[in-house]
């Protein structure tokens, strides 16, 4: 049974994975006229300050291209499976929301330059370096010794590594660390240079590219949450589904097959049910079905529905049921019976509604006694024809107070099948057959022998089909 305030809303559509190869083929395109033009520019002149800025901003378009490629990349391809995941996202420091500020304006006004002069302590920065650094003109570059005083503490001894690599060792820098600005704010700032030689080999200066990577980090951290926060979700929507299946298996009735209602005497009932999980759920519903020998020689049919999926649903659905258990074995009416659920229902810790049917069968006399509250009629199948027994009157389980359900009796006869079910057997993505699916089944339940080959025949009828609900099928022959 669906939940009884819901809306139908369309679900957001995850992008066509055609647009997005689409997009991965024009990332590599220009991946590669890009690549070409940094291979060019290798090849002129080392001296040219503005070709080696040109051949810098080269390598970072062609690492932010590599990063596009594997970002689409894994939009095409989904979440890797075996992922379990609902995270609740974690709260960052402080400083690192301030980090994580964007900064507005084009990618030239997030990249700057700079030369440090060691033969004449001469340091040379770009208008955009001091834009990026917040730090006026005015005041003057940094120089190596006074670079590392804006950065984090943590971060300081990785630009010491980097410059000493880069002065003694002649590599070239490639690496990240964040500054503290004068105006408070902190940004990430990805540096990528290498030594200038002079004529003799020796390092004369040093140059690097700087280029504020804030808001493409925090976009990256905003993607390692979601990601997280999806595995964390379908973890615990697994470990959910998993308690749920085990309370179920634990609730109803372990008989598997066939069962003989009484076990003892000639008018006996065979009974045979089963459960079909929602094909569009990956919860578990408050789905019921049992059959009861009483202690006077009478046979308790049941099957119900909670609204509801999950853990919450199949507590109450244990509720309930045992409840009912409980009463019927007292011996109390189903009438009566169904008055004492809806009470229960109402006064419950954890509101539901819920649709149930109740048969009390006399072996003795054929007669079938029920009462239902907001549920599908049975249906008595007899001489290869099928049809629903007319209700008596009742509301939904928790849907008003005080209210009386009513009783109806119908004889049985020899070789009659009456099959109770809950709607979500027949409760379609493309369509709501209704029951009358089920009355179509008539001629092939009057070929049946046993309770069992009915059940078959609804599950190879049902079984297949996308049901958007969980459903289960109580099916009780009358001994010929």
């Amino acid at each position: 049974m669906p939940p009884h305030l819901s809306a139908d809303l369309p679900a957001p559509q995850p992008p066509q994975r055609d647009a997005v190869d689409v997009l991965i083929n024009r990332t590599l395109r220009l991946r590669g006229d890009v690549d070409a033009v940094r291979q060019d520019a290798v090849l002129i002149d080392e001296d040219d300050p503005l070709l080696r800025w040109q051949r810098a901003l080269c390598e970072l378009a062609v690492h932010h291209l590599d990063d596009l490629g594997t970002h689409l990349g894994q939009l095409k391809e989904g979440l890797p499976p075996g992922t379990t995941e609902q995270l609740v996202d974690e709260p960052e420091p402080a400083r690192q929301e301030a980090l994580d500020e964007p900064q507005p304006g084009s990618l030239l006004s997030r990249v700057g330059s700079a030369e440090w002069n060691l033969l004449t302590d001469e340091v040379s920065w770009s208008e955009e370096l001091f834009q990026i650094f917040g730090r006026s003109p005015q005041a003057g570059p940094l120089s190596l010794d006074e670079l590392p005083s804006v950065l984090f503490p943590e971060d300081q001894p990785l630009l010491t590594s980097l410059v000493t690599s880069c002065l003694v060792d002649g590599k070239p820098i490639d690496g990240e660390f964040r500054i503290l600005r004068t105006d408070g704010r902190t940004r990430t700032l990805h540096m990528m240079g290498e030594p200038v030689l002079d004529a003799d080999g020796c390092t004369a200066s040093m140059w690097a590219v700087l280029r504020d990577v804030s808001e493409l980090r925090r976009s990256q951290r905003v993607v390692s949450r979601t990601r997280d926060s999806i595995r964390r979700q379908q973890h615990m929507a697994q470990t959910e589904r998993r308690m749920a299946v085990e309370l179920q298996e634990t609730v109803l009735p372990p008989w598997r097959g066939s069962l003989r209602l009484p076990r003892q005497g000639p008018d006996a009932l065979d009974v045979a049910a089963h459960y079909l999980p929602s094909d569009s759920s990956a919860l578990i519903g408050g789905d019921w079905y049992d059959a009861l020998e009483l202690p006077d020689g009478r046979t308790l049919l049941t099957v119900g529905d909670l609204t509801g999926h999950g853990i919450p649903a199949t507590t109450a659905m244990a509720m309930l049921l045992g409840a009912l258990r409980g009463m019927a074995v007292a011996g109390i009416e189903p009438g009566a019976l169904m008055g004492h659920l809806n009470q229960l229902l109402q006064s419950s810790a954890q509101p539901a509604l819920g649709s149930t049917v109740c048969c009390r069968f006399d072996p003795a006399t054929g007669t079938l006694a029920w009462s239902q509250a907001g549920h599908p009629a049975p249906l008595l199948f007899r001489d290869g024809a099928g049809r629903p027994l007319p209700p008596p009157d009742g509301v939904l389980l928790g849907a008003a107070s005080g209210v009386a359900y009513e009783q109806d009796e119908v004889h049985l006869l020899p070789g009659d099948v009456l099959v109770l079910h809950t709607d979500g057997l027949t409760r379609r993505s493309d369509r709501s057959t209704g029951p009358e699916a089920l009355l179509g089944l008539a001629p092939r339940f009057a070929e049946a022998r046993t309770a069992q080959e009915c059940v078959r025949t609804v599950v190879e009828e049902f079984g297949g089909t996308e049901r958007l609900d969980d459903g289960c099928v109580l099916i009780a022959r009358v001994a010929a």
